[in-house]
Parts: structure tokens; C-alpha cells; sequence
């Protein structure tokens, strides 16, 4: 099986070749038999592909230790869950997965587009091609996981510790789904630029493509702050790091093009902005996927420096000369149908929100960049830390928070004086009545204040619709809250399942809003040693050490403190935090250290703090030096992605398709119910 993976490799790449070939001149000769060709070459390259992983993966499982991949990322005593994960665990094999996913994206895209969009899909399947051809090439001739060693080592290096984490299973695949995902809306934003059919249609299909791929990477995002929460222990869910910057700003410029392609759809505006979005979002999963692959920045998630950056360099500056070049030249196809009739309009509202996430774009982009940019002119590298990421996107974040529930209440073209009346009184009130209530509670800080205040707007602004719409249901037919709530999602599940996605938008800022309260205490204590912590909330803490253990489990040896903790007297269980050192090899008196030692967090969670505890050092035999977090909020956050997640799930969920007339509904009856007189 592996032979077979590895020879499956190369023809994937021939096969690549030859269905982008014969693509294009099936699109430019108009030949139905080149173009049944490509699509046909499509699921060949996708077979290859599997095979090509099946391979990879059986090396991985039999520890095949000749092979460079298997012996750099995995072990004989790594647990067998890692050993499937190792698969993306590396450069060569994650590489592998990217085009896993790209050519089984492709397949799908084929088999559902193809007898709807016949003048786009030869140069859908194109499109497609060629970027597998560049993944498949740099596998081959750049990072081949199929690359020998001159020798046998007896055992591999093993797997980063910080990888192994269930989260390795779920946060990697979640954001290369969401990556891959914007290659299909590129794919045919490309093909409508190539045929200048650029109306409304394509983007019938690239709009589902867009959800599939904002879903996947806000999924990804959100397990990725999760992972970091709980492996790195330094105690947040969020540093600017590059890597986390990149995986942001596809899903920044997605998010964008999913409200502006309503205006678009509605009033035929906004149409250069929504194929530069799509364009932008590709682009910028390259570029992601380049600072993590070419050792030009410093993240706990980059690669060394590789051979492989610069393949995709050369491969980024080649889609964006391509893409400016297609878009320069279609401006008049582009031309919007309507103009913008009143600032104070949805289709303005939309505007602004655009206007507010490509800002954020551009600030994390630039931000990220600087470090690069510096060193390129001044040969001295400067940072740009979080301080600067916070100073710019904390007011374009509330901005943004605030816009969220205006857009849905200003009516289109052109907002009467009477429907701002009629939508804002109790949206308003909200925002008026939470930060009084907040400060005469006797909350000081203004960020959180207006936070919340902001998410009160916003949230006042969810329930009035859910409310009008459950209301109306129930007067018409009768039904009850519960079954008004589901008929009424489920027939409009575009619009109110956007409104799920924004409840979720407010709760993950009221969380941010919580680290404004965040407290942090470095403390060293021996066994038998009590300290005593006051929380935001006035709570007292006492933290009793139960020890210093130390042993060996699996493949690491473990070294950790207990904690005894109460709260206001009250006893709340034991807290553990420990350091773990990784070792090679199954003798345990011939263990090689592996990697740095990795923390362990200890974490005593509830929804309206978590206490944070993470193991330092240890000086002496039963002394520990220890910081405790107090982290109001954290959980809200992995509710809000979950309410982001399932809001996502619904708008994605297949709905029915109504046949329209100008006018009405296209109504086909029986013959035997036409009446004669008719007849």
C-alpha cells in the first residue's frame, strides 16, 4: 500500500495537468467531450489523491521509520489517537491533507454545479486544477512525505507536545476545511471574470461554497483558542501570534462578502466588492498558509524554515498579478445596476459593515506584515505586539458589535422616519438601561460598559425580531412558542439563522468584555502551605498545597502540583497543574528526552470564571512556583461559537427551492382539475 501511495503521488500531478489542460480548451473550443474530460479527470485526481494518503497513513500506523516523515513526527510509544493525527502533523503530510481536502471539494463542486453554471465549469475545473497542480508539485519536487532516509533509525522523534492534545484531532482539520473551502468561491469568481458573466448567478453557488468555508474556519478558530487555552498555559485564548492572525483574516473577508452578497442579490450593488472579497479571501489563505510554512515569522505554530515558503511566494504573486489583471479588466462588466439611494439604508448599513471588517483586516495584515517589512529594509526585526492589535480593533470591534444589530432594522433604499421610530424604541432602551445598570452596580470600566452595552443593542435588536416573527406565526396559525420558534427558522432559515450567528457575535464579546477583569498571581508554595487570593468578583480564595508528585505514564515523565482549594470557606475540589518532559523510545532505561517540557494546565471552570493554575517549576523537593489566573467569562466564549457554529449549520441546511414568476409562484395543476369551461 505504501508503493501504490507513492507512485499515486505523481500520477495525482499528471492526472492535475492533464484535467487543467483539457478544462480551458473545452471552455475556449466550446468541446463537451474535453469538458466531460476534466470533470472526469477531477475525480481521478481525487482517487489518486486518497490512495496517496492511504499510503502516508499506512507508513504511519506500521512505523515505517524509513521514511523521514514518519520518523520526524512520530514514535514506536505514541499513542495510536496521535499517530492518526500525525497525519497533518508535519509539513509534507499536512500539505497532503490540504490537497486531500481541495480535490475532494473540487469533486463535490463538479457533481453539484455541473449541469447549472455549463458556460463557468470548465474554467471552475480549471481553476481548481491548477492549485492542485501547485500543491501536488510542491509534494513532489519540494516536500515529499514520501522522502527516504539514508539509514534506519531504531525510533522517531515523536510528536510535538503540544500537539498532543485531543484538540490536534479537531482544531487542524476544522481550519484547513475553512482554508480549502475559499479556493471553490475563487474558483468561480475566476471563471465568471474569464466568461464576463458576471450577474448575480454565480453567485448562487459560490455563496453556499462561502458558508461552508466561514463555518469550517470559525469552527477552527474557536478550537484553536480553546487549544490554546488549555495546552500553552499562559492564560489567555488569544495573543495576535501570526498564526492565529492569518487563520483570521480569511474569515474577516468571508464574513464580509456573505452580507454584501445580500445587497447584491437584492439591488444589484456592491458587485466589485463581493468578487475582490472572494478573490481576497483565497488569497489570504495562501499568504496564511506561507508565514506558517516559510519560517519568516516566529509562532508556536510555524514550521522551520523551508524550501517550501518560497514555492508558495512564487504561487501567491502569480494569483495576484492574475487576479488584478481579470478584475481591472471587467470594472465595466462590474458596473452596479442601482446606486445607493440614502445613507441611511440596509444596503448602507451593509456597506459600512464592509467598510469596518476589511479595516480590521487591514490592521491585522499590516500588523503581521511589520515584523517582516521592518527586517526586509531595516535589517532589525520589530515586533508588533498585542498593545497595537488592541489600541486599533477593540473601538473597530465595538463599531463592528453595533452595526451588527443596526443593519437588520433599517429598511432598504431608504429608511422612513417612522420605521427608525418604530424598530429602535426598544433596541435603544437597551442600550440606555444595561450601562446604567452596569455602573450603578458599580462597574468602572468603561470599555466593559460600553461592550455591554453594545451587545445589549444588539441582543434587544435579536429578540424584537424572533419575537415579531414567533408573534405573527402564532396569531395566523395558531401554534405554539416553540413550534412558532422552529416553523419560523426553519422557513426563513437564511434570516434567522444569521440572527443565531449574531446571538452567538454577542456573547463572545461579552466574554471579551470579561478580560477587563482578568487577574493574574505569581506565587511560590511548599506542601502543606496556604495563600489566600480575593477573585474580580470578591470572592475569597484559599489555595493549600498537597505536594509535589512526580511519575511516569505513557510516554512522558510527569511532574505536578495539587492544590487544595476553597472558596469563601467553601471546599471546591483539588486543582492539578503539571509539567510533562516526552520521551523516545520503549526502554525505559534507554529514554531520550524529546522536545522542550510541556505545561499542563489545571482549570476549575464555571460560566462565570475559570481559576487558572499552571505550574512554573519546581525549587527543592515540595516547593512550587505557580501562577493562578482568575478568568471571568472564559466559557462564554465557547458558547458563543457554539451558538455561532449551529446559527451556521442552519443558514448552510438545504432549503427547498421555489419556483418564482413575476408576480407570484409558478402553480402546475392536474388536467383533470382544469375545468372544461378553461379547457
Amino acid at each position: 500500500m505504501i508503493l501504490v501511495g507513492e507512485l499515486s503521488l505523481w500520477v495525482a500531478l499528471l492526472m492535475a495537468v492533464w484535467t487543467a489542460t483539457v478544462s480551458f480548451a473545452g471552455g475556449s473550443l466550446k468541446r463537451q467531450d474535453l469538458i466531460a474530460s476534466a470533470e472526469r479527470g477531477t475525480y481521478a485526481t481525487f482517487a489518486m489523491v486518497v490512495l496517496a494518503s492511504a499510503g502516508l497513513w499506512t507508513a504511519i500506523f506500521t512505523h515505517d521509520f524509513s521514511f523521514k516523515y514518519v520518523a520526524s513526527y512520530t514514535s514506536a510509544n505514541l499513542p495510536k489517537a496521535y499517530l492518526f493525527t500525525a497525519f497533518w502533523g508535519g509539513q509534507a503530510g499536512s500539505m497532503l491533507f490540504w490537497v486531500l481536502i481541495l480535490t475532494f471539494f473540487s469533486s463535490l463542486a463538479v457533481l453539484t454545479s455541473r449541469s447549472r453554471n455549463r458556460e463557468l465549469m470548465p474554467y471552475v475545473i480549471g481553476t481548481l486544477a491548477i492549485i492542485a497542480i501547485f500543491f501536488l508539485a510542491t509534494l513532489c519536487f519540494g516536500s515529499n512525505p514520501y522522502e527516504r532516509l539514508d539509514w534506519l533509525p531504531v525510533d522517531g522523534r515523536g510528536m510535538n507536545p503540544q500537539l498532543q492534545n485531543p484538540g490536534m484531532a479537531i482544531h487542524p482539520p476544522n481550519l484547513y476545511l475553512g482554508y480549502v473551502g475559499t479556493s471553490i468561491p475563487f474558483a468561480f469568481a475566476i471563471a465568471a471574470l474569464v466568461t464576463r458573466r458576471l450577474d448575480a448567478e454565480w453567485l448562487v453557488a459560490v455563496r453556499r461554497w462561502a458558508l461552508v468555508s466561514w463555518f469550517f474556519n470559525t469552527t477552527g478558530i474557536v478550537l484553536g483558542m480553546w487549544w490554546a487555552y488549555v495546552e500553552l498555559g499562559w492564560g489567555g485564548y488569544w495573543a495576535w501570534d501570526p498564526v492565529e492572525n492569518a487563520s483570521l483574516l480569511p474569515w474577516l473577508t468571508t464574513t464580509a462578502f456573505l452580507h454584501s452578497v445580500m445587497v447584491q442579490e437584492k439591488r444589484g450593488m456592491l458587485r466589485k466588492w463581493n468578487v475582490v472579497l472572494v478573490i481576497c479571501s483565497f488569497l489570504l489563505s495562501i499568504f496564511g498558509t506561507f508565514i506558517t510554512r516559510s519560517g519568516v515569522i516566529s509562532s508556536v505554530h510555524s514550521f522551520a524554515q523551508s524550501p517550501v515558503g518560497n514555492w508558495f511566494a512564487g504561487f501567491l504573486g502569480v494569483a495576484i498579478i492574475a487576479s488584478v489583471y481579470l478584475v481591472t479588466t471587467r470594472l465595466k462588466d462590474l458596473k452596479a445596476n442601482a446606486v445607493l439611494e440614502s445613507m441611511v439604508s440596509r444596503e448602507a448599513a451593509f456597506l459600512y459593515n464592509n467598510l469596518v471588517l476589511v479595516g480590521i483586516a487591514f490592521s491585522v495584515l499590516w500588523g503581521t506584515l511589520f515584523p517582516i517589512l521592518t527586517e526586509a529594509v531595516r535589517g532589525t526585526k520589530i515586533t508588533v505586539g498585542p498593545p497595537f492589535f488592541n489600541a486599533v480593533n477593540v473601538p473597530l470591534g465595538l463599531l463592528l458589535l453595533l452595526l451588527t444589530g443596526i443593519g437588520p432594522l433599517i429598511a432598504w433604499r431608504r429608511a422612513s422616519i417612522a420605521n427608525l421610530r418604530r424598530q429602535f424604541t426598544f433596541p435603544a432602551s437597551a442600550l440606555v438601561i444595561v450601562p446604567a445598570l452596569l455602573f450603578a452596580a458599580g462597574m468602572r470600566s468603561m470599555s466593559a460598559i460600553i461592550a455591554y452595552a453594545f451587545a445589549g443593542f444588539v441582543a434587544a435588536t435579536i429578540l424584537q425580531e424572533f419575537y415579531k416573527g414567533i408573534g405573527a406565526r402564532h396569531s395566523m396559525y395558531d401554534e405554539s412558542v416553540p413550534v412558532a420558534f422552529v416553523h419560523l427558522v426553519a422557513r426563513n432559515r437564511r434570516r434567522y439563522g444569521g440572527y443565531i450567528v449574531h446571538a452567538g457575535v454577542v456573547i463572545i464579546f461579552c466574554a471579551f468584555a470579561g478580560l477587563a477583569f482578568k487577574t493574574e498571581h505569581d506565587l511560590t508554595i511548599s506542601a502543606g502551605d496556604t495563600k489566600t487570593l480575593v477573585d474580580p468578583f470578591g470572592h475569597t480564595w484559599t489555595f493549600t498545597s498537597q505536594g509535589v508528585s512526580r511519575y511516569d505514564v505513557l510516554n512522558r515523565e510527569v511532574t505536578a502540583i495539587a492544590l487544595e482549594t476553597k472558596r469563601d470557606g467553601k471546599r471546591m475540589g483539588v486543582i492539578t497543574s503539571e509539567k510533562r518532559q516526552y520521551f523516545s523510545g520503549n526502554d525505559p532505561n534507554n529514554r531520550v528526552p524529546t522536545f522542550e517540557p510541556a505545561t499542563a494546565v489545571g482549570i476549575k471552570g464555571s460560566f462565570r470564571q475559570d481559576v487558572y493554575v499552571t505550574l512554573a517549576g519546581v525549587t527543592g523537593q515540595d516547593t512550587g512556583e505557580i501562577r493562578i489566573t482568575f478568568n471571568p467569562l472564559v466559557r462564554w466564549v465557547w458558547l458563543g461559537g457554539m451558538c455561532m457554529a449551529i446559527g451556521g449549520l442552519i443558514v448552510m441546511w438545504p432549503q427547498a427551492e421555489r419556483r418564482r414568476k413575476q408576480g407570484g409562484y409558478v402553480t402546475t395543476l392536474r388536467p383533470d382539475a382544469i375545468p372544461a369551461e378553461s379547457a
